[in-house]
């Protein structure tokens, strides 16, 4: 590797960036808005090799041909590595194209799900089995009994969710609610939990558990290398759902997930499509619920935010359980209902 030098990017440096910005294009790929850490390796002050992190996944990786067998992608791995370490983290994952599999194999990542045009792989100190079984002695979810289970951002809960989960409740002796856990939300994962266990405590057969790092959200998804959005969220479903009822699945003794209709958004209908074709592959029905309606409109998180964003809080009282009411009238609520009233699009 004589010549070849490893270097940290300024990423607050907009110059610095287009050059790496402008190296991936020429792969056909692009830098992603939420890397917070790449090294790049040049030869003569050019760019000749890439990779990034954004938390601990790895993403927007090149090497030119010239220096392939280098070593390079292992240099640039152990590099980041090194970095997640400094930061206290010591288990990361990958997205990257099937056909760069090996690639990564053999520098010790150990592949999870393989979709048609992506394939997701992790690395580090445990892997999704453990990670599982720690999950189901914490929460002392056996695998005796079947279950139904949701997965649910909730952000913020509302009624819409408090009813998908009171009727799933119904056809099921247990149901899990897994929370989202990533915190790309204006609602905390925190709050977030808080409110769906405390709004649901009612109901007995019903525990609220966090999702976890393998409950992915198309926010987490890469863009780097599938630019086509329809592509990519398709991609982004099938690992997702492969992963659930994969894992998930047979560890708990899921046997049915529950999901509210999606007479809107395309996102959450390409999912709830991709589970309808991936969930019976691994023992799982699905079964779709009508959302809850208020004045002639379905509740959503979504609509919820909109109302906060307009002022309009005497409508969000009635579309909302009071325990979420009470959050936004607390401090913390407060101030979270500013941003939403600040923010140009309430995520």
């Amino acid at each position: 590797m004589y010549g070849l030098q490893l270097k940290t990017v300024n990423l607050k440096n907009e110059e610095e960036r287009l050059r790496v910005h402008k190296f991936l294009e020429s792969f056909g790929l692009k830098l992603d808005d939420d890397v917070d850490y790449t090294l790049v390796i040049e030869v003569d002050e050019n760019i000749k090799a890439t990779c990034s992190k954004a938390k601990n996944i790895f993403k927007c990786f090149a090497v030119s041909d010239d220096l392939r067998g280098e070593n390079v992608t292992s240099t640039l791995i152990s590099a980041l590595v090194d970095k997640l370490f400094e930061e206290g983290m010591y288990h990361s994952f990958i997205f990257t194209k099937p056909d760069k599999i090996k690639v990564f194999t053999s520098l010790n990542f150990k592949p999870i799900y393989e979709a048609h045009d992506a394939v997701f792989l992790e690395y580090g100190i445990y892997d999704i089995n453990k990670a599982l079984d720690k999950v189901g002695k914490e929460y002392k979810l056996n695998s005796e009994n079947e279950k139904g289970a949701l997965v649910m951002n909730c952000n913020p809960f509302t009624q819409g969710h408090r009813y998908l989960i009171e009727q799933a409740s119904r056809q099921c002796k247990e149901v899990i609610v897994f929370i989202v856990q990533e915190d790309k939300s204006l609602f905390p994962f925190e709050e977030r939990y808080k409110l769906v266990k405390e709004g649901t405590k009612d109901l007995e057969n019903v525990k609220v558990v966090p999702g976890g790092e393998y409950i992915i959200s198309s926010a987490t998804f890469p863009t780097y290398f599938i630019r086509q959005e329809d592509v990519r969220l398709k991609a982004y479903a099938e690992i997702d759902a492969g992963i659930f009822g994969r894992f998930f699945g047979t560890k708990f003794n899921i046997k049915k997930r529950f999901v509210g209709e999606e007479p809107y958004c395309k996102v959450t209908n390409t999912y709830n499509e991709t589970l309808k074709e991936v969930l019976p592959k691994h023992g799982m029905e699905l079964i779709e619920i009508k959302r809850r309606e208020y004045n002639g409109s379905f509740i959503s998180a979504s609509k919820v935010r909109e109302l906060i964003k307009d002022n309009n809080l005497e409508e969000v009282k009635n579309v909302v359980p009071q325990v979420t009411w009470e959050f936004l009238n607390s401090e913390k609520g407060k101030e979270i209902m500013e941003k939403i009233k600040k923010s140009n699009s309430p995520h």
